[in-house]
Formats: C-alpha cells, structure tokens, sequence
C-alpha cells in the first residue's frame, strides 16, 4: 500500500532548490550567531552545568520525531539559538581549557560543502575525486613529518584517540608476524605462547592505555619506562627494559610522546628510533599536538627524528586551524595498513574492479562510511601558506611565553613550567592552611560557573610518588593579544584572592570539596 503524500518528502540539500534552500536557511543561522554574539559577556553563559542543563530542557521539551515536521527555519532557530548561546565561545581571548582553535572561515565553507556533497571513502562510487584528494593529503603531510611519501601511507581518523588505537592495531599485528611467523588475525592472541607488552612512559596519553585494553593486551602488561627531571623517557632504560624482557614477553610497541598536552615534553626521538629498530619493535609517535611544531622553524627542531618512528598522529584541529575532526595517522611503510585489509572479497572490494582502478579507502581504516575530511585540511593549508601557519604558532608560543612570564611574577601564584609550546601550568597558593589542590579546583569551577573564563585543570607527579593540581592556560588562538591575556589572568588572580579571604573568614576554612 502507498501512502499519498502531496508534494516532495523533503528537500535534498544538492539540488538547485536545494542549493538556494540551504543559502537562505546558513543566512538564518549566520543571523543568529550574529546576535548571540552581540549579546555574549564573557567565553560561556554563567551557570555552569544546572544552567546548562536548565536551557536544554526548555529547547528540547517536545519529541525527537514529532508526527508532524516543521518549518525548517524555525526548527533551525529553535535549536540553533540555545546551542550557540550554550557553546563555548573559542574566538574569546578567556577561552583557555581546550586545545580547540577557532578555525579558519574557508576550512568552515569546506566543511558545509562536504556536508552537501555527502561523499565517503570507503568505495570508488562513493567520492571518485573524493578518493583522490585524500590521497593527496595524507601523501602530502607524511612528507611534513619527514616520510617518503612513495613508501609512506595513513588515513584520515575521527581524533587522535583512534589514531593511536589503529597504531597500536599495526604495532600488534606487524610485531608478531615479524617474530612470530603468524598474524594473530584468525587465531587471536590465546594461540601465543608469548604474552604482548607495550612500552611506554608515564605521561603517555590515557589513548593509548585505552588502545591496548580494547586490543586485549590487557593494561597490566604496559611498562612503564623510567623518566629524567624533565619528564622525557630515558632511552638507556627503555633498552635495559627490552634487553631484560623474560622469555614469555613479546614487545610490539614503543610509544613515544612528541608533544605532551600538559608540559610539551618531546621523547628522544632519535635515540629511541635506534632503540626500537635494534630490538625489532614498533616505534609509534603521538605528536596530536606537538604536531604543531612542524609549522614554525623557530620549533620544529624539538620534532627531530619524528621520521624515524614508525607511526605518528596528528590533530589538525589542535594546531591546523581546521574544524574537528581533521586527524591522520601516518605510517612510514603503508603496506603496514595490513590489519585493515585482510579480509575476503566484498561488494565494496572485487577483484576484477579493483583491476580496473576503481578502488575505494576501506582497507585502510577501522570504518567503512567515512566522510571526506580531507577537503578542510587542503582548503586550509593551502589558503593560510606555510609563512602562515608558523607565524600563527610562533603567536601562539610567544602568548604562552608571555603568560608565564606574567604568573612567575606574581607571589601568589606558581608556574609548572616554562612552557615549550602553547601550554601553561600554574596554580594559587593560599595561605591559611587552605588544602592548595582543593583550592584550585574551586577555583576553576567558580570562574566557569560565572562565565568569566574557561581553563584546563591537570594533575602534575611531585616527584614523591603523589600528584598536585595545576590550571592549565591552552594558547591556540594567534588573535588573542597580550592585553587580553593580561586581563584575564589578573581576572582569575582577583577572583582567587577573593577566595581565599571568604575561605580564612569562614570557621571550617575550607576553599571547597576534599576531593581534587
């Protein structure tokens, strides 16, 4: 039975009507981003997450899927407008928790075309040119990271986080059919009579540690390999560890930090690439955001031997100036991209139109459906220039430089560390016997709830086997000025101080919560 339904079901966006139809509803929404900005007083709403939750329940009171649909422009401006007023403001000079940049206008354009266009990558007839152009990307940056692009290959991924899944996929996968003999894809890992394990050092990304937990390694069998002062791995201690490996453990990784997200700390990359390939194991360099470096010729140096590894994620969306998701994982030997394509042939894979050229991505990710990010990416570069994009980070690095120079002089406040990249550590230091960790993480509550300002919390090793908590300043917008910076930092210091006098005033003498 058909049901009768006048006129069109709906309207495709890729249409001529549908062209002008999506021109006249992004004026809508331009309109009221426009006006919600006007109107915004500081980096987020004041609230925090009861105010939050409160807006949400208004604007989403009625169904999902109601029985009848609406005008699309005023559905549009009924979500769009609490979502905007509710969003993080990252072009405000006070937006400094997360490594999220406001991206470039034309990397924004791209993306509504990819989203019209609705091509994918996991089949020729799916996105011909679309195919091309990743391609083309991901050749184009394993050049930035020092591959040869011949021999070199990757993918496109959702984050950083499945970056280093899929490395720690190929680390596993490639490790064990070099020691082994055998790839543990049919048989699994019970069929071992050796146990994988994964080196890497304590300030690693918690990723990774997810990574090898979802790859059955087990969390257990990550070493921890010792670290200088400094926080970087000692490379005489990664080699004592691979050296003294009992006979029933297999190392398959290395992971390397390019970049941490708290300290900028770099591994010895070299050091650490000779290492890796005289004990035959997987060297794998988180450089999400380090990665940044590579741009700016006053700091790429800190990235030496990157080349050397033998995978590397980048986050684009960190320090690339691109909307998310804009990450890739580079290999420097792509037919180690073998974990995603063994498998028989499919629709997507026959052998006579693979022949024939007409070969899709699917074998060279962990999703099949996967949208064309790589237009962002190119539109981007390629309209910032190299010249650019390192001034943008060299900004981004003096800010940081500045910030900390402000914070070391004041006496109330401690600096974690000069910082390397764009990251700045720091905290209150109440006095009164207040419980500083506590103290802190009040305080950055107390900022976020009133919308003055967003900022990070870590928590940093003291060195006596326990940890303090630093605020974190994340410097990723190059249009920020000093001025601004200046005020929001002596905004958060004013607020503090506000703090500790209720704090000592009050009988308990309690900043907040025990818990940091």
């Amino acid at each position: 039975m058909t049901t009768n339904v006048p006129g069109p079901l709906y309207q495709p966006a890729g249409t001529a009507a549908g062209l002008e139809s999506v021109r006249t509803l992004v004026n809508t929404a331009l309109d009221i981003l426009q006006e919600v900005s006007a109107a915004r007083l500081g980096p987020v709403a004041p609230g925090g997450p009861e105010g939050a939750r409160a807006a949400a329940g208004r604007a989403l009171a009625g169904p999902l899927l109601p029985e009848e649909g609406g005008d699309p422009a005023a559905v549009l401006a009924e979500l769009i407008r609490p979502y905007a007023q509710w969003s993080v403001d990252i072009t405000h000079p006070a937006a400094l928790a997360r490594m999220q940049p406001p991206p470039a206008d034309v990397a924004v354009t791209a993306e509504l075309v990819t989203a019209i266009l609705n091509q994918s990558l996991h089949a020729w007839e799916s996105g011909p040119f679309a195919l091309e152009l990743d391609r083309w990307v991901i050749a184009q940056l394993a050049e930035l990271v020092g591959y040869d692009a011949s021999e070199a290959g990757g993918a496109l991924t959702p984050g950083g986080s499945v970056s280093n899944l899929m490395a720690m996929t190929m680390a596993r996968d490639t490790t064990l059919a070099e020691k082994t003999g055998d790839y543990p894809f049919a048989g699994g890992l019970r069929r071992l009579d050796v146990q994988p394990v994964v080196l890497c050092p304590a300030g690693v990304h918690f990723s990774v540690e997810r990574a090898v937990r979802l790859l059955g390694l087990g969390e257990e069998h990550i070493i921890t390999v010792p670290v200088d002062k400094d926080g970087r791995m000692i490379p005489e201690e990664a080699d004592r560890v691979l050296t003294e490996l009992p006979a029933d453990q297999v190392a398959v990784a290395l992971v390397a930090v390019a970049g941490s997200t708290d300290l900028g700390i770099v591994d010895p990359l070299p050091r650490l690439a000779e290492i890796a390939r005289r004990h035959g194991v997987w060297l794998h360099a988180d450089a999400a955001y380090g990665a940044g470096a590579l741009f700016s010729p006053r700091l790429r140096g800190m990235l030496d031997g990157l080349a050397e590894a033998d995978s590397v994620t980048v986050d684009l969306h960190k320090f690339g100036w691109a909307p998310a998701s804009s990450a890739v994982l580079l290999v420097r030997r792509a037919e180690t991209m073998l974990s995603f394509g063994l498998q028989p042939t499919t629709c997507l894979s026959a052998d006579d139109d693979t022949c024939a050229g007409f070969i899709g991505l699917q074998n060279t990710s962990l999703q099949t459906t996967r949208r064309a990010d790589a237009l962002k990416i190119a539109v981007t570069m390629r309209t910032l220039g190299s010249k650019a994009m390192g001034a943008m980070v060299d900004t981004c690095h003096d800010l940081a430089r500045h910030a900390a120079a402000w914070i070391d002089a004041q006496p109330r406040l401690e600096l974690g560390t000069e910082p390397p990249l764009t990251a700045v550590l720091f905290r209150y230091l109440p006095g009164g016997g207040l419980d500083t960790d506590a103290f802190n993480g009040a305080l950055r509550r107390r900022v976020m709830e009133e919308g003055r300002a967003l900022i990070a919390r870590t928590h940093i090793a003291d060195g006596s086997g326990g940890s303090r908590v630093f605020l974190k300043l994340m410097l990723l917008n190059p249009e920020t000025t000093t001025g601004q910076l200046d005020a929001v930092c002596e905004e958060v210091l004013a607020i503090a101080t506000e703090m500790e006098a209720a704090a000592l005033r009050t009988p308990a003498r309690e900043a907040g919560p025990a818990g940091s």
